[in-house]
Order: structure tokens, then C-alpha cells, then sequence
């Protein structure tokens, strides 16, 4: 399968093009232009804004593609409330412009296979517990909503029999794939070791840091979407949650990253805010239907792999 994966030299990018290519898959990555980073070894480059309607379609007639697989956007929840129009310019906006480029080009191939990376930010904070894919969004920010906005495009679009489309909503990707980890100043992760290594005075914590999420390894996000691709049916649109399917307390993610890295972390506590105590993925549907099992999602494998990327 010859396989388009826009956003292709992002954390989440580079793994899934390693893991495509492993797999003996054709693939071009497209970048808007950055210059701070390589496709894998294999990969084909191609340079082109997801915002830019006619070159997405010129990408897309030019390629040829048999797959898809869309994972440009920008993810930050808070600046997307500063600049809300960016977001969903970038985020809808562009899956719209990928999808009508597939529309163009549908006359001269067999439907494509797209799966689309969403987030599970989209389920808000009104749940707690694990998460399933049955339970209503409710975006909380520009950026979720433009998201579930893009999700509901794609599945708009599946559903004219034009393509076979999935969509994953992956929760805390971290660890490391072929050197490549998570640099994102937003995430506790990449704060820690940053901490670690006196970039940072410390790491914040809200309250006693008792609050849960999901961490899943990138290497097992990456095996999810190949396996999403191979699940696309033309006239269908599958939902799959991507997590470890249990949590860890941010109190806990620190001092495994302490024990892992032989490295005193300091904490600055923040009063406690309102947050959902606990947010996992329920995975049962991606295991069932994919065949999927987050095998490298252990706590202290994720940290072991993203500190190994980190130096």
C-alpha cells in the first residue's frame, strides 16, 4: 500500500511512518516545511500546508495513494481559546481540504483508505472513569471542537461510499520511537525531564497530583493506525479509543520517572483545581475489532524509552 501521512514529521508521525515502512508499506510523508527534522530512512518527502487547497489536491492526485493517514493539526486546548479561527482553519479546514482532494481524484482510483487522528480531549471533563467511544462528546475548547468537527466530516464523507474511513482517538501518547520522543511543553513528561536536566526550576503539580490519566507508548499508537488503515471498509467509518487502558496519578508518573532516571525530580504544588479524578481509556472495542493490544504501554517502559530519545 502506497500511504500519505500528512503531519508526517511530527512525535506521532515520525512513529507511525517507521512503523509503515517496517511493515513493508510505501510511504510520503507531507510537512508544511519544517526544516528541524528527517523522514525515516525510506520515506518520501513532500512539502505542502494542509490549509493550502490547491497543493493538497495536487499532492493527492500526483501520489496516488491507496491509504491516508491525516495526523496534521495543531493540539494545544489553551492557545486554541486565543486563537480559535487558527484552529479550526488548520484542524476542520484542512481535513476538508484533504477530503475533497480524495473526492477529486476518486474517478481515476479505487476509495482510499483514511484513518484520521482525533483526540480524546473531545470527550471534555464531564466523565470520569474509563472512556468509551459510546459516550457523547462535549469539546471544552476550539481545538477539541474542531477536532470532533473534522471527525464528523470524515465520517459525513465515509458514508457516500467514497472512502472507508477510521477515526482513533489516542489519550497521553508518549515514550519514543527510533530517537524521536516528545518534546511538547504542555505535557508533564517532557517536563520532568526537563526539570531533570535544569531547563526547569520544577514540575507543577495541582494539588497532591492524585489525579489519573492514560499513558500509551507512540510504538503502540503507531500499530494501531497501521491496523486501522487494513480496517477501512469504502461506505464505513469506525471509532477506536487508543490508550493503555489504565491510569497512572501524575504523582506517580514523577516518581517512576525519578526511579527510572536514578534523578531527584522537584515539585512545585499549585492549589488543586476542578479536574476529573480519573480518565482512562476504555479500549475494549480497539482490542475486539483491531486486534490491538498497547503492549509497550507500561509506565516505566514509556519513561525508560522517552528518556533513552531525550539525551
Amino acid at each position: 500500500m502506497h500511504v500519505l501521512v500528512t503531519g508526517g514529521l511530527g512525535f506521532l508521525g515520525h512513529a507511525v511512518t517507521v512503523d509503515l515502512l517496517a511493515a513493508g508499506h510505501q510511504v510520503t510523508v507531507m510537512t508544511r516545511g519544517r526544516i528541524d527534522a528527517k523522514p525515516p530512512a525510506g520515506a518520501e518527502l513532500v512539502t505542502g500546508d494542509i490549509r493550502d487547497r490547491d497543493r493538497v489536491a495536487d499532492i493527492v492526485k500526483t501520489g496516488e495513494y491507496d491509504g491516508v493517514v491525516h495526523l496534521a493539526a495543531l493540539t494545544s486546548g489553551r492557545d486554541s481559546h486565543a486563537d480559535p479561527l487558527t484552529y479550526f482553519d488548520v484542524n476542520t479546514g484542512g481535513t476538508l481540504n484533504l477530503l475533497m482532494a480524495l473526492d477529486a481524484a476518486r474517478d481515476h482510483r479505487p476509495p482510499a483508505s483514511l484513518v484520521f487522528a482525533s483526540t480524546n480531549i473531545v470527550y471534555g471533563s464531564r466523565h470520569t472513569g474509563a472512556l468509551s467511544e459510546d459516550l457523547d462528546p462535549h469539546p471544552e475548547s476550539p481545538y477539541a471542537a474542531s477536532k470532533l468537527a473534522a471527525e464528523q466530516l470524515v465520517a459525513a464523507y465515509a458514508a457516500t461510499g467514497a472512502i472507508g474511513a477510521v477515526t482513533v482517538r489516542p489519550f497521553n501518547i508518549a515514550g519514543a520511537v527510533d530517537g524521536v520522543g516528545d518534546t511538547d511543553p504542555a505535557r508533564i513528561i517532557p517536563n520532568i525531564f526537563r526539570t531533570i536536566t535544569g531547563q526547569l526550576p520544577h514540575v507543577t503539580l495541582n494539588g497532591d497530583g492524585s489525579a489519573v490519566r492514560d499513558f500509551v507508548h507512540v510504538a503502540d499508537v503507531a500499530e494501531a493506525v497501521r491496523a486501522a488503515l487494513s480496517a477501512c471498509v469504502p461506505g464505513s467509518h469506525y471509532l477506536f479509543n487508543l490508550g493503555s487502558g489504565v491510569g497512572a496519578s501524575m504523582a506517580e508518573v514523577i516518581a517512576a520517572a525519578g526511579d527510572s532516571t536514578g534523578a531527584t525530580v522537584a515539585v512545585k504544588r499549585n492549589p488543586p483545581k476542578p479536574e476529573p479524578p480519573h480518565l482512562t481509556a476504555d479500549i475494549s472495542r480497539a482490542r475486539a475489532q483491531l486486534g490491538w493490544s498497547p503492549d509497550r504501554s507500561g509506565l516505566l517502559q514509556i519513561l525508560s524509552d522517552a528518556w533513552k530519545a531525550w539525551h
